[in-house]
């Protein structure tokens, strides 16, 4: 009997020790730099978004916030590494909407993310836009959706690819529409828009951010955005609601994310600082600047919405058919 009331003693001292230990590594986190990693190559828009809050981090936190950019296979190389790495806080990713598609798009599922991730923050979101060859004979959605409905899938346009964010996008809203487009798939959003202006097709599907630079020069037009609100840098283009659907948006979303297991009291310093960083002028003026804004909300809201995004896309992905590149 007293052996047992000194092993109880004993485990209950060590299960305090292992609780002080991880309050006192949370107080003191980070102690050394913290590794973004990025799914997309370097200069994309998550790539801008993931540098926008990782300098405000080390501003704030008093350590290095390196990203690491490692595309390929649709995102997944960079959220295998960072489930496998180790769960201490020093590993995060910087997703977007492909963490919730890709379970759904591949076969099998690569990983789960609710999982094997935990939601730390959501950072933001930039609406899909809907853009067209300056010379195409499409003035807004309205003229888009009569030409369609006329010639069934012989209106093409253009996406970064296979599964990706605009590609979903526009199989979302023309389902809404009760049209057919022809997708034609590119290696990337940058191609696609060459050949729009280019002529060889008339529509492209990017975020905002891809199309603002063309749009600017004058060589393309965005027939709507794809977002509940319109956007600070096209604010005389209508939203997708303005044009006729109420209720419908379709927007890239950012959030960082971190291995399952990583201590609470860290993830939740780290959210704490994030909110924080969201909220200063350089980062909202950055997420402006790349077509969106910024959106604190709590990590659990972060979670739902990647459930609710995996459950859209899990249906649309069966319903269209859609597969990888």
């Amino acid at each position: 009997m007293i052996m047992v009331k000194h092993i109880t003693i004993a485990l209950l001292a060590a299960g305090l020790s292992i609780a002080t230990s991880a309050q006192t590594a949370a107080q003191t986190y980070p102690t050394k730099p913290v590794k973004i990693v990025v799914g997309y190559g370097a200069g994309g828009a998550v790539d801008l978004v993931a540098r926008a809050v990782g300098q405000g981090l080390q501003a704030n936190m008093g350590q290095p916030f390196v990203i690491e950019n490692k595309p390929g296979a649709g995102t997944n190389i960079a959220v295998k590494a960072v489930i496998d790495a180790p769960a201490d806080g020093y590993t995060m990713l910087m997703a977007a909407n492909a963490l919730a598609a890709n379970m759904s798009l591949y076969s099998p599922a690569p990983f789960d993310a609710e999982r094997d991730l935990v939601a730390v923050s959501l950072i933001g979101r930039v609406p899909v836009v809907i853009a067209a060859n300056v010379n195409a004979p499409y003035a807004n959605i309205a003229a888009l959706i009569s030409a369609a409905k006329g010639k069934p899938n012989t209106i093409a346009y253009g996406s970064p690819g296979n599964g990706s964010t605009p590609h979903m996008a526009i199989e979302l809203f023309a389902r809404a529409a009760g049209i057919d487009l022809q997708h034609i798939p590119y290696k990337g959003g940058s191609q696609a828009i060459t050949d729009v202006l280019g002529g060889q097709l008339p529509l492209v599907a990017v975020n905002a951010l891809e199309a603002l630079p063309q749009v600017k020069a004058g060589k393309l037009k965005v027939l709507a955005v794809l977002s509940p609100k319109r956007s600070a840098i096209f604010p005389d283009v209508p939203t997708i609601a303005e044009s006729g659907f109420a209720g419908f948006e379709a927007s890239v979303w950012y959030g960082l994310v971190a291995p399952a297991a990583t201590p609470k009291d860290v993830v939740a310093k780290l959210h704490a600082e994030v909110q924080k960083v969201l909220q200063t002028k350089d980062v909202k003026d950055r997420m402006t600047a790349a077509g969106g804004e910024a959106i604190p909300a709590s990590s659990e809201a972060f979670g739902a919405l990647i459930k609710s995004e995996r459950a859209r896309y899990a249906k649309l992905v069966k319903d269209a058919g859609i597969k990888p590149d």
